[in-house]
């Protein structure tokens, strides 16, 4: 999922493809063999086997000497080429330092991202690892770590064409656009729109001196493999953003503040280890929990709205869908109210 990227029609970076358009129509085994074998200069053998991904399409492929590349095409009208090299960029930017991330490959022409029949992609060396589903006292520390030495790279460059993670720039756009089409049912959307705009006024005071820096963007226990003898790595950087430290921090946590307390103590022990860490933002934790809500509903309604029938929740558009969400985002305003520092 990607805070912010799927905001509104109105964020330039991101564009609603038109109602049942297939985006990756072009794309055939031959096709994509040809692009990157024009991309890279090495001669690929007929494997292409596709790999689950909700929004591009991701491709394993082997070249004559036997390594394995994954292909990347990203989904057309998602993001602008400026904010995928950014995206690229702030990669190679970690790689360039030695943090454990899978740096796209330069392509003949020295750029990181090729073009496809109008489809911008990347390719990437293949590399395997394992979730971990619980993480020990040292792994706490390790992933603290890599987070501070990551948020250091981050703060030595920039992304102008990423979206900012503020309520005002994501947040608000997604509440308009779900709220403004008849995604909701009408006797809701009045319901919808007060519970929304009184979480927008309660959290966006917060942001409003709060440091923005270049970020993972969604980094939950998913999106990092364990590569034994060797260390976690850091993987898929599509929701990169601009946004406040904590966000890559509190998505790895087991829950709520006060029960992640000693999660959070080693998370940081270990982020203060290469990098200082604003403990007055940890109340965004619970801000930033409930923007990541309204961020899901978007997200699954540009699925939908897409091609008309793409439901990631299959009771997406239901009247109990939207009930529970509503009562939902409720509740949240009244964890933010009751929350309180470290």
């Amino acid at each position: 999922m990607n805070i912010g990227e799927f905001a509104c029609k109105k964020n330039s970076n991101y564009q609603v493809s038109s109602m049942n358009e297939s985006p990756f129509a072009a794309l055939d085994p031959e096709t994509i063999l040809t692009a990157v074998e024009a991309a890279t200069g090495r001669r690929l053998l007929n494997v292409c086997r596709p790999h689950a991904s909700y929004i591009n399409r991701v491709y394993e492929l082997q070249d004559e000497g036997g390594e394995f590349l994954v292909a990347k095409f990203y989904r057309p009208g998602r993001w602008s080429r400026a904010a995928l090299e950014d995206e690229l960029r702030f990669v190679s930017d970690c790689g360039a330092a030695e943090l454990p991330v899978i740096q796209p490959m330069e392509q003949r022409n020295g750029a990181l991202l090729g073009a496809c029949k109008e489809i911008s992609f990347a390719v990437f060396p293949r590399m395997g690892g394992r979730l971990v589903d619980e993480y020990t006292d040292e792994q706490w520390l390790e992933l603290g770590r890599l987070l501070g030495r990551l948020h250091r790279v981050g703060r030595s460059g920039d992304a102008p064409h990423r979206n900012r993670l503020h309520p005002h720039y994501t947040t608000r756009l997604q509440i308009d656009y779900l709220a403004a089409g008849d995604l909701i049912p009408l006797d809701l959307t009045s319901e919808f729109r007060t519970v929304s705009s009184e979480l927008m006024d309660l959290i966006e005071p917060l942001f409003a001196t709060v440091d923005m820096i270049r970020l993972h963007g969604d980094c939950h226990n998913g999106n990092l493999i364990y590569r034994p003898g060797e260390s976690f790595y850091i993987i898929d950087f599509d929701d990169m953003v601009i946004g406040p430290p904590i966000q890559d921090l509190w998505m790895l946590l087991p829950g709520y503040l006060e029960d992640s307390r000693v999660e959070l103590a080693l998370l940081l022990e270990g982020y203060e280890t290469f990098n200082t860490f604003d403990r007055s933002t940890l109340m965004l934790m619970e801000p930033l929990r409930a923007m990541r809500f309204i961020h899901y509903i978007s997200w699954c309604a540009h699925q939908y709205v897409e091609d008309g029938v793409t439901r990631i929740n299959e009771d997406f558009g239901s009247y109990a869908y939207w009930r529970q969400e509503i009562d939902d985002l409720r509740d949240q305003i009244a964890v933010i109210r009751g929350s309180v520092a470290w």
